[in-house]
């Protein structure tokens, strides 16, 4: 059934759907739970909560957009429709691209659907190192394995698309670790459009899976609605504040969204949720919020191989690789996971850092051309501490996040082993999305190129789809936000059920790391409330 009919048909069942735009007076809504963002945490959360039978009231800033909307596979309509600040959010200075979804079910209405579990590395890390508790891989095995069964999460059964299969290829050639990346589908088209919104419903997103089975077991989503600021006393939270947004989705309409909790449930991710507490002026004794904020800074290489590419079909990202996350240890020089994206006009133009006459040729090139991307791992090591989440004069949230040369020194060995690969794979030519390099001819000299050239912001194409900590967790109350529970050390009704509580980054595409957190920590909030 499409998501339109099932939303259709489900608000005409019953189901307690409010579009805030509508709204012509305030309203002030009960709930036993309260959720801000609809996203990985808050779906999860939702469902979860739900069906143990609470009252929830899951608020979401985004529109409700749903299969029938994204069946143009138009690139433009959904960066503007979907995504935080219409796909050009950056960090403050502007140096850093971020891809975030701003939509009912968040980044998972359109990121690439890429879940792996925690690598069992980083639980040890966070237990060894922050004091965390819980969470270790065999406490998270069962969760992991109930999440994925409830999402069909499992490695991409199909042959990889030639874009993906360029990884491969390389690895393969060089010897180099290589695996097939499980990805949250059913019934796939294998289309390949999974960052404009699913049109077939094959994406199991929050937005078709946990958010319909919580409105039908008696919640209610309110879209279109910005929390402002949680209102507390030091010790509880009394309820959360929001403001309707226009049909647009961003002019304030002056009508008022309260809502009145027994428990509140952050899950803006991160900036976002970080953000919100700074508004609320949440107890920070230790000054935890919003300081270790990570993001997988992600850097590209870009190669024109002999045969047609075509970077925008097919599923987009089946084939990944961890030869270097891990070769150092986790406290040795910044591991890197490579991966594939795949490249359409509008976001492609973004990567070939081109203007003019330069930028038409590599257009033109797009169907034969490759992209590899490097996750690198923050978060680890005293010399990469990640970001900080602040507010700008109208309060809107920023993310202060500088490169370190630690940091820099992966960006420049990931890109050797990425010209590396694709020349293993029979690339003609391979350049590094930096605006000093050219196109390169062989091994050799890109080898000798790369290692020569200026790693300084705005030189040096740098991305992140992947926003972790800012409300890190940690059992000790003077290194974290939250406990290992999720549970804030200082108001005691409030958690936060999203990435943001990550006291590192994951080394992994995040959302299933969030998952099953979310499902975990859910339940256990669920029982507490219960008792």
């Amino acid at each position: 059934m499409a998501i339109d009919n099932l939303y259709d048909a489900g608000i005409a069942a019953g189901w307690k759907v409010l579009d805030a735009a509508t709204f012509t007076a305030s309203r002030t809504l009960d709930a036993d739970v309260a959720i801000v963002g609809s996203g990985a945490g808050g779906g999860i959360s939702a469902e979860t909560l739900s069906r143990a039978g609470l009252r929830v009231v899951l608020l979401e800033e985004g529109a409700l957009r749903t299969s029938d909307s994204f069946r143009d596979m138009d690139e433009n309509r959904a960066y503007r429709e979907l995504y935080q600040e219409a796909a050009a959010r950056t960090t403050a200075d502007g140096a850093i691209a971020i891809l975030q979804g701003r939509t009912v079910g968040g980044s998972t209405t359109v990121n690439w659907s890429s879940s792996f579990r925690t690598p069992p590395q980083t639980l040890a890390h966070w237990a060894a190192h922050h004091a965390v508790s819980g969470h270790g891989e065999a406490d998270m095995a069962p969760w992991f394995a109930q999440v994925e069964a409830r999402l069909g999460i499992a490695p991409w059964a199909m042959a990889p698309n030639p874009n993906n299969d360029v990884l491969r290829r390389g690895c393969e050639k060089l010897g180099w670790e290589w695996h097939v990346i499980p990805r949250n589908v059913k019934g796939c088209w294998n289309a390949g459009y999974c960052g404009f919104g699913c049109p077939v419903n094959a994406k199991q997103s929050m937005l078709v899976s946990t958010i319909p089975a919580a409105l039908a077991a008696g919640a209610t989503l309110v879209h279109r609605v910005r929390v402002r600021t949680l209102e507390h006393d030091g010790q509880r939270v009394q309820s959360v504040i929001g403001e309707a947004l226009g049909a647009d989705g961003h002019t304030r309409t002056g009508v008022g969204v309260a809502v009145r909790a027994r428990h509140v449930v952050i899950a803006g991710g991160a900036i976002n949720s970080p953000g919100l507490l700074l508004r609320s002026r949440v107890p920070d004794p230790h000054g935890r919020l919003g300081v270790r904020t990570f993001i997988h800074p992600a850097n590209i290489s870009v190669a024109v191989m002999p045969e047609r590419i075509d970077p925008y079909y097919g599923a987009p990202q089946s084939v990944a690789s961890d030869h270097f996350q891990w070769a150092n240890g986790a406290t040795g020089p910044m591991g890197y996971k490579l991966e594939v994206p795949p490249l359409f006009p509008g976001i492609g133009a973004g990567v070939l850092n081109g203007m003019g006459d330069a930028l038409r040729r590599d257009i033109a090139q797009l169907p034969n051309t490759n992209a590899m991307l490097a996750l690198l791992r923050d978060g680890f090591v005293p010399q990469s501490e990640g970001g900080r989440v602040r507010l700008a004069a109208d309060g809107s949230p920023l993310l202060d996040y500088e490169m370190s040369d630690y940091a820099w020194d992966g960006v420049r060995r990931a890109w050797l082993s990425m010209a590396q690969a694709q020349f293993a794979a029979g690339a003609i030519q391979v350049r590094p999305a930096h605006l000093d390099a050219p196109d390169y001819r062989s091994w050799p000299e890109a080898r000798d190129a790369i290692a020569q050239l200026p790693l300084k912001p705005f030189r040096t194409a740098l991305f992140t789809a992947h926003l972790m900590g800012g409300c890190g967790m940690s059992d000790d109350p003077r290194r974290g936000v939250v406990d290992s529970h999720g549970r804030h050390h200082q108001l005691e009704n409030l958690s936060v059920f999203d990435g943001s509580v990550f006291p590192t980054s994951v080394g992994a595409n995040p959302q299933l790391s969030v998952f099953a957190l979310a499902a975990q920590n859910a339940d256990a909030l669920a029982r507490s409330i219960a008792a």
